[in-house]
């Protein structure tokens, strides 16, 4: 039985690994740190939310065995609309990632440095950080296989690392279980915490992924009769990788006397408190959730370029590698020396604020058409509950836009 259901298990801890990157993990440490375990709350409607798209966005992969930037490709018949949705689509995802890959390789440093300490190795003027370059490589070494067998097994296991480091740090802080539950069940909502909610929602409910899940599935599963094993499959990975989250909050509550900005903080907090074993777990599920969100970060970025422009999408080819290893070696560059590419990041934010209420709108707009799901399209109750979350998206996507403006 346990070996059947390893072996249905598919994209989803994928999907998980992708959310939860050193984003997820300094957002998380810092709701706990400022607000203790009242915002547990918004996890459960991100987790909520995340399930309800990542389902339908593998349902339209199985179905139509193809990604989601190909069929949006495909249905918008007006040209100029069609090469606005590419050009909006392939700069928030490719170019965003490319943003982010630095801030993921530099995640997974951090992890490896509170266990290590620093390495770095000099070419002329240039530090360049040791730990960037080992990380970087193990990421090409695994994309360039091309093997989706090798990369789903390697980060499972890594998430799983991930999972079990984050939990037994919470564990060991010995949250008030009381108090963990009216935070979970209990919303509390103040102007003080309105921007960490958002940053919560923003982080789990993440645009690529939609992407990325509609394209892995398809490497998987290839017929409707799997359907049962890719919902249970994202049910079960998008709600421990919440599970995550909140342990990262929970430890984070436990910190009252020491500043924290990040969660190399949180693990120098947690030390005196709770011994050198605490900092440890955490460090390594630091290590686990940066090098996991490089490798995907960008796969879904050769996935989404590759759908937008007509390629194809095999792991293999030459443009699908040459979009990954563009993203990768970006990163890696950005991270070693240290580089903070703010106002890449910036521009990032904003066209991820305004991608994730479109792809939603894309999303329900294509999960209702019969031409391409049959009767595998969205139903009346699965529709209501992708209306709410797209009016979620859009409040969070004005929010983010406002916030990267400093109007509010």
């Amino acid at each position: 039985m346990i070996k059947n259901w390893f072996k249905n298990i598919g994209p989803g801890p994928l999907v998980a690994a992708a959310f939860i990157g050193p984003g997820t993990v300094t957002v998380c440490t810092l709701a706990g740190v400022n607000f203790g375990f009242a915002l547990l709350w918004a996890m459960v409607l991100s987790i909520l939310a995340t399930v309800v798209l990542q389902e339908m966005a593998a349902r339209l992969g199985i179905i139509s065995q193809k990604g989601l930037s190909e069929v949006i490709r495909s249905q918008i018949s007006n040209p100029v609309l069609r090469s606005l949705a590419i050009i909006l689509i392939l700069s928030a995802i490719v170019v965003g990632n490319a943003a982010y890959e630095a801030g993921n390789i530099s995640g997974s440093i951090l992890g490896l440095e509170n266990l290590f300490g620093t390495q770095t190795v000099q070419f002329g003027s240039l530090h360049l950080n040791l730990y960037s370059i080992v990380i970087g490589v193990v990421a090409f070494v695994l994309l360039y296989i091309g093997n989706y067998k090798v990369l789903e097994k390697t980060l499972i296991s890594l998430v799983i690392l991930m999972s079990i480091a984050f939990l037994i740090t919470a564990i060991m802080t010995k949250p008030d279980l009381t108090e963990v539950l009216k935070g979970l069940f209990v919303p509390k909502f103040s102007s003080e915490s309105v921007l960490t909610v958002i940053a919560l929602v923003g982080t789990t409910v993440v645009p690529y992924n939609l992407f990325l899940h509609a394209s892995l599935v398809k490497e998987k599963w290839k017929t409707e009769t799997d359907l049962k094993f890719a919902r249970k499959d994202t049910i079960i990975a998008v709600v421990l990788g919440g599970i995550v989250s909140m342990c990262i909050m929970i430890s984070a509550a436990a910190i009252k006397s020491f500043e924290v900005n990040n969660a190399a903080d949180l693990a120098k907090g947690l030390e005196p408190l709770f011994g050198n074993f605490a900092s440890v777990f955490l460090s390594v599920g630091l290590f686990a959730a940066g090098i996991t969100s490089a490798i995907t970060a960008p796969l879904a970025a050769a996935y989404v370029a590759s759908g937008c422009l007509g390629w194809d999408s095999n792991m293999k080819s030459k443009r699908f590698r040459l979009v990954w290893v563009f993203i990768l070696v970006l990163g890696v560059v950005f991270s070693s020396i240290g580089f903070k590419s703010i106002e890449i990041i910036k521009f990032a934010q904003v066209a991820n604020g305004l991608l994730l209420p479109v792809i939603a709108g894309f999303l329900l707009w294509i999960m209702n058409k019969s031409s391409i799901l049959g009767k595998y399209k969205n139903t009346v109750f699965q529709n209501m509950l992708g209306f709410v979350i797209l009016g979620i998206a859009i409040f969070l996507g004005m929010k983010s836009i406002l916030k990267v403006f400093n109007f509010i």
